[in-house]
């Protein structure tokens, strides 16, 4: 299981096309919706093998690069993890650390917050994980495309 870019100490994982990442999945969903650009499956789609196992860290990267490309530059990005399990606090600085390092923002403009579902639904019941992503950004170039 990966979560953020980061390698989640259990047995089991998420079945997906790509990694499963759904930390980076909503992250992605979350950047592509403030530059109006779509989202993951209209960039990514599951029916591509060309994304068969892809790494989602790759695609967060070519998402930052065509928004950016739009003349948008990223301000600060917030997210909550729901899982039941694993517990998700011993790897936030890990998470933060590598959402940093893959767009090119500080930590201190990266947060991660983390809550269980009280046992309640699939979350609660430990058959998934979902993941909220807020991103904010700013129009910085003001030539007309």
């Amino acid at each position: 299981m990966f979560l953020c870019g980061v390698p989640i100490d259990v047995d089991y994982g998420f079945k997906a096309h790509s990694d499963g990442d759904v930390a980076i999945h909503a992250l992605i969903d979350a950047l592509l919706g403030a530059a109006g650009m779509g989202d993951i499956g209209e960039l990514y789609p599951d029916t591509d093998e060309n994304y068969a196992g892809a790494d989602s860290k790759v695609l967060l990267q070519d998402t930052v690069k065509r928004i950016t490309s739009f003349g948008y530059t990223l301000g600060n990005i917030d997210l909550t993890i729901l899982a039941q399990t694993p517990k998700i606090n011993p790897y936030k600085e890990e998470m933060r650390t590598t959402l940093s390092s893959l767009l090119g923002l500080r930590k201190n403009f990266i947060n991660i917050k983390a809550s269980t579902a009280e046992k309640l639904g699939f979350i609660g019941r430990k058959e998934g994980v979902t993941v909220h992503a807020v991103a904010n950004l700013t129009y910085t170039n003001w030539k007309t495309l």
